[in-house]
């Protein structure tokens, strides 16, 4: 068991959350992690900004843009995982395109993971035929090296991700990018079951959920909800903490109640 795996123990329905580093300021990411920790969710991605986030929506493209922008680069995400990890226990998954980490060299990217006290690896567009290198050195500091299957994808590559994922499989609800959705696809379900037929890893669906709701649809069916672009949202406000609690607060009364 890994730290980000037992997070689902007996069954407890994650909460991750997502925020882009360095957004709306390099000095608020380690404020607002530990906040979101305090308010139940179970782990927090932490996205590093690039400037061709291709499976990303409007609302975490125009965040990523003011991160790099403030000057946010991979070293400073990780000086500030760092940082971060001195208040909260809670596990830290970065969340990053394959160019950042390839550039920075993959030796040393997971060399500075492990000593920040990240727990997981997130890489849209990385996947599993092309990920035996970073998977190696993952494994090597305990660091989950976590895949993302699609409603289109094949029986062949569920396989495929289940034999290699790590800590959970991340299952992309619709196909297309990132962004809040009126409504979650109706064969969401057919598809979590499909994955869950193969796959023994807890599963934690994201992409378009915006409300407790659909949180709660989709806690029926899986192991975890990610929640982004609406959480990024709200870090807009000037109010940002009322409106992040009342919101992190109706998603965690939805899944505790399904």
């Amino acid at each position: 068991m890994s730290r980000i795996s037992d997070v689902f123990a007996g069954g407890h329905k994650a909460l991750v959350a997502y925020v882009t580093v360095g957004y709306p300021s390099t000095e608020a990411t380690p404020e607002i992690v530990p906040f979101l920790a305090s308010l139940g969710c179970d782990i927090v991605e932490l996205g590093i900004p690039f400037s061709d986030p291709l499976a990303d929506g409007a609302t975490i493209q125009k965040a990523s843009f003011q991160a790099l922008h403030n000057g946010v680069t991979p070293q400073v995400c990780l000086e500030t995982a760092a940082q971060v990890r001195q208040k909260t226990d809670v596990p830290l998954v970065f969340m990053s395109y394959y160019n950042p980490i390839y550039s920075y060299g993959l030796r040393e990217f997971v060399a500075g993971c492990a000593k920040s006290g990240v727990n997981g690896l997130i890489i849209p567009d990385l996947p599993p035929e092309e990920g035996t290198e970073l998977e190696a050195l993952a494994r090597e500091r305990d660091i989950d090296l976590i895949y993302l299957l699609a409603p289109t994808s094949t029986e062949e590559r569920i396989r495929m991700v289940a034999g290699h994922s790590r800590g959970f499989i991340y299952l992309v609800s619709i196909t297309g990018v990132t962004g809040a959705r009126q409504a979650l696809p109706q064969d969401l379900e057919d598809f979590v079951c499909r994955v869950r037929n193969v796959a023994t890893q807890p599963l934690c669906v994201g992409f378009g959920i915006s409300t407790a709701e659909q949180a709660r649809q989709v806690a029926n069916c899986a192991d975890g909800v990610i929640v982004g672009s609406r959480l990024v949202q709200l870090l807009e406000e000037p109010d940002w903490k009322t409106k992040v609690r009342g919101f992190v607060g109706e998603l965690r009364a939805a899944l505790d109640s399904a």
